[in-house]
């Protein structure tokens, strides 16, 4: 009789922490894809160039200066500079001719191609931005593709305006799933409980070890899942570079939170499953 109720407790106990793992993964795989794609998004927008043409006839000196006046501004990601020279070597490359042959000189002048941090990467700060550069006597011209920055901003705005709320119910199915599966396993325990509570055993004595086995079994689902994320973003980096792109700090608190939300719901779920038990009187309770 024993053995049979240890196994049915063993099997209670595996459903919980299958159901758990499943549903904590499908969390964390999806609170990964919403940190990868912030973090390619903003990846993607610090890869906007920004170029910057100097006057002609600017002296070394004033070129270095130049650049390190822009590296220490709070706005630039990174610079790159490029002389006329490499700039009629990128031209040859690009269209396979050499104007400099037929014009007889060359028309093409000093660049930087700079790239924004990427909450400055926006039309209206880009433009304040390219106001205050090109009051810099160095300056001559300041090109960047307005309409793209423009089309990528109000993309990125359609994205987070539906995953945010997406992230919401997938919480609430989340903690639906997880709670329903312990109030079943809590459930097959009623006559335990009541028959604890009626020979004087306080609330808080019956619920402790219901409480602490649960969590345990959450605790054990939140690992499975972090090992089975973990597994995912070794084999994306293995084919796509994928660590790279992404913020690992955004993952360590990603992990915390899958501990955290299996800790939470199973404390909160095992509570309330035996609170509804303790308060079913034992005439109304099928024992």
């Amino acid at each position: 009789m024993n053995k049979i109720k240890n196994k049915r407790l063993m099997t209670s106990y595996m459903s919980i922490v299958i159901i758990m793992s499943i549903v904590l993964f499908l969390f964390g795989f999806f609170g990964l894809f919403f940190i990868s794609s912030n973090s390619i998004i903003n990846s993607f927008k610090e890869s906007f160039s920004v170029s910057i043409f100097l006057k002609e006839n600017v002296k070394n000196v004033e070129i270095i200066q130049l650049k390190n006046e822009l590296l220490i501004s709070k706005y630039i990601e990174n610079l790159n500079f490029i002389s006329k020279e490499n700039a009629v070597m990128i031209m040859k490359d690009e269209y396979g001719e050499d104007f400099i042959k037929d014009l007889g000189y060359n028309p093409l002048v000093d660049s930087i191609d700079i790239n924004l941090k990427s909450e400055y990467v926006e039309s209206t700060k880009l433009d304040s931005i390219s106001n205050i550069l090109s009051r810099n006597k160095y300056i001559d011209e300041i090109v960047y593709d307005k309409n793209l920055i423009n089309l990528i901003n109000k993309n990125i705005k359609k994205i987070s305006f539906w995953l945010l709320p997406s992230i919401g119910v997938f919480l609430l199915f989340t903690f639906l799933i997880i709670n329903g599966s312990i109030r079943l396993s809590i459930y097959s325990n009623r006559k335990l409980i009541k028959t604890m509570q009626l020979v004087g055993a306080k609330k808080s004595f019956i619920r402790k070890p219901f409480i602490k086995t649960n969590i345990i079994l959450g605790l054990i689902s939140s690992i499975i899942s972090i090992c089975l994320i973990s597994l995912i973003l070794y084999y994306f980096d293995l084919n796509i570079d994928f660590i790279k792109n992404i913020d690992m700090k955004s993952v360590y608190i990603l992990f915390i939170g899958i501990i955290t939300l299996g800790f939470i719901i199973s404390y909160i779920s095992t509570f309330f499953a035996t609170q509804n038990i303790l308060k079913i009187k034992a005439d109304r309770l099928d024992i």
